[in-house]
């Protein structure tokens, strides 16, 4: 709330969180009416690579955490899961897991999870949509999420690296498709971030959000020393990010 008020933001977000902000800031009501639930737009997990860097989390509470901070402002399924499956991604790669099998772990997951409703998170946000059962509305995310990851899995063995990506896994606009297509530009590039980075900022579709992930999911893998000196300088709020940073490692 301090964000969406303050005179220094000068960003110009989706309608979707302009909504969700304005909602959250009524206190008469819970937050699971403010999260727009038919919403599964690409700023549910264009964000949440921090969840999946966070020390000291368990699993439930890694999964939890990325589903509720998507729910905040985007509460359909799918968005839920892709942010879900977006963490786990940076958090597998973080951990020196090997590209070339992330996308079976990360189908295997999705699996694991398919019927399973963080209600300790999430609440009764389920009934906000039109499913009978918490599970049934969490699988209709995860369905949707494996689709995507097999036409990635396809995307990873055909696609030209000169060939837009987002001719096969989508143009990034929805949840689902800004994950598959940001892991498919760093999939293409796995040793090269900064041709990753260019492959994804050079796309038809929401390219500033694909090449957010791509980036994330480069710098899991490969660490801070991936940038440029240069970039890193020019990080805005540097400053606060280096303090926020000590804190954290303390």
């Amino acid at each position: 709330m301090e964000w969406w008020r303050s005179p220094e933001n000068n960003r110009a977000p989706g309608n979707t969180c302009l909504r969700a902000c304005h909602l959250l800031a009524r206190e008469d009501r819970p937050w699971q009416d403010a999260g727009q639930i038919g919403s599964k737009g690409c700023g549910a997990n264009m964000r949440v690579a921090p969840v999946g860097l966070a020390p000291g989390l368990s699993d439930e509470q890694r999964a939890g955490a990325a589903q509720l901070q998507a729910a905040l402002t985007h509460g359909h399924p799918t968005a839920l899961a892709a942010s879900d499956l977006t963490a786990h991604a940076v958090r597998l790669l973080a951990r020196g897991a090997e590209p070339t099998g992330l996308i079976g772990l990360l189908r295997s997951y999705a699996y694991e999870n398919r019927t399973r409703y963080h209600e300790f998170w999430l609440g009764d946000l389920w009934s906000r949509a039109q499913d009978p059962t918490p599970e049934h509305f969490i699988a209709r995310g995860w369905d949707e999420c494996l689709e995507i990851l097999r036409r990635l899995q396809d995307a990873v063995r055909t696609v030209s690296p000169e060939t837009d990506p987002c001719l096969a896994t989508g143009e990034g606009w929805i949840a689902e498709e800004a994950l598959a297509t940001g892991l498919l530009c760093f999939l293409l590039f796995v040793d090269e971030p900064l041709t990753a980075l260019r492959r994804a900022a050079c796309t038809a579709g929401d390219s500033d959000s694909i090449a957010c992930l791509t980036g994330a999911f480069a710098g899991a893998y490969l660490g801070a020393d991936a940038w440029p000196a240069e970039w890193v300088d020019r990080i805005e709020y540097r400053g606060e990010l280096l303090a926020l940073g000590t804190l954290w490692d303390a």
